[in-house]
């Protein structure tokens, strides 16, 4: 990459229209900062005081089921609620604006084992739970009022996590949030422009260059992009035009078990730790409108920086100017093709 690699510049985000600052120079720097604990899962299999726990009682008091496999359930504590109150804003002045926001939000219990993680999990454990999300985004976006269905996870307790047992989040809104909103646009005017999907023709290049590519399979691709802001940063794409999850073939399935196991691992066995993350899916809205403009693909963000100690968030400049990152998209995506494939503690 030459000076690239080197000296600051500027790297165009096409999903979201706006630049990201890169300055590698800034690898060298001391670091004094907040440090954190390198360290692996308890390996406690049942804890009788997690609230996820198969039999448990939850924080709501509903008691959880004796599962065996994938279990949902209505968030006891839902961010958002089916039916909200109309709302006028604050007074007369139309600069305080408000409206009604209105959403089902659902857990999704990975694994019955307290003290899994996807990196821990076998291909065929992750396997049903990318048949329960397909399922969940089909139930809920076939609700009249539900324009998205956000599938995420938050993994670690520094990325807010409020419970290490292996689960996720699923949030419906009755609108379409801000970030799969300009990704609409974003795509929809790449279509109208060139006649091109605009992933397609992103993954297209780095399949070509093939230095961000971190690995491939049949149906998916790692890719650290070019526009990354967190440390390790990874686009996970599929090869095949598709918009969301029920669209995927049984091989497909199988393929995005696999993607999301392999770089769960290459993730822990980059520092040897239980690897922090906020992870989610990017698919088309369920507002009723045509969207062929969308394609399939989740991002992970990972706040560690250097380390299992050394952590990055955003603050300062990238809060009040623009995102900045100090590891190159290129360097990252090194780093991650050699981490191995097999995880550094396995199961017993």
């Amino acid at each position: 990459m030459g000076k690239m690699s080197q000296f600051p510049h500027r790297r165009w985000n096409p999903l979201r229209q706006s630049w990201v600052l890169v300055s590698p120079h800034r690898t060298q720097r001391p670091w004094q900062g907040e440090i954190g604990q390198k360290a692996a899962s308890s390996g406690v299999r049942y804890e009788a005081e997690c609230y996820l726990c198969p039999g448990n009682k939850r924080a709501g008091g509903e008691r959880n089921p004796a599962y065996s496999g994938v279990f949902a359930f209505v968030n006891d504590y839902s961010a958002l609620l089916p039916d909200s109150p109309a709302l006028e804003g604050d007074g007369d002045s139309p600069l305080l604006k408000a409206e009604a926001a209105r959403g089902l939000c659902r857990v999704l219990c990975y694994h019955p084992d307290h003290s899994l993680t996807l990196a821990r999990m076998t291909k065929a454990e992750i396997r049903p739970v990318v048949d329960a999300w397909a399922e969940q985004y089909k139930e809920l976006g076939a609700i009249s009022w539900i324009e998205y269905v956000q599938i995420f996870e938050n993994r670690g307790a520094m990325m807010g996590a409020s419970n290490p047992h292996p689960h996720g989040q699923i949030w419906s809104t009755g609108f379409v949030p801000d970030e799969p909103a300009e990704e609409t646009r974003a795509q929809r005017e790449h279509l109208a422009l060139t006649g091109q999907c605009l992933l397609c023709s992103y993954l297209a290049t780095e399949r070509a260059r093939g230095e961000r590519i971190v690995f491939e399979n049949e149906h998916f691709a790692a890719v650290v992009p070019w526009w990354a802001v967190w440390p390790f940063e990874v686009l996970l794409v599929s090869k095949r035009h598709a918009g969301a999850m029920p669209e995927f073939t049984h091989e497909e399935r199988d393929g995005l078990a696999d993607g999301l196991k392999r770089l769960t691992t290459r993730y822990d066995n980059l520092f040897e730790t239980s690897f922090p993350y906020t992870m989610g899916f990017h698919q088309t809205p369920t507002d009723g409108k045509d969207h062929a403009e969308w394609h399939f693909h989740a991002h992970f963000f990972p706040p560690l920086l250097r380390s299992a100690t050394v952590r990055k968030f955003m603050v300062g400049f990238e809060m009040l100017g623009m995102p900045q990152r100090d590891i190159t998209a290129e360097g990252a995506a090194e780093r991650l093709r050699e981490c191995s494939e097999e995880h550094f503690w396995p199961r017993a």
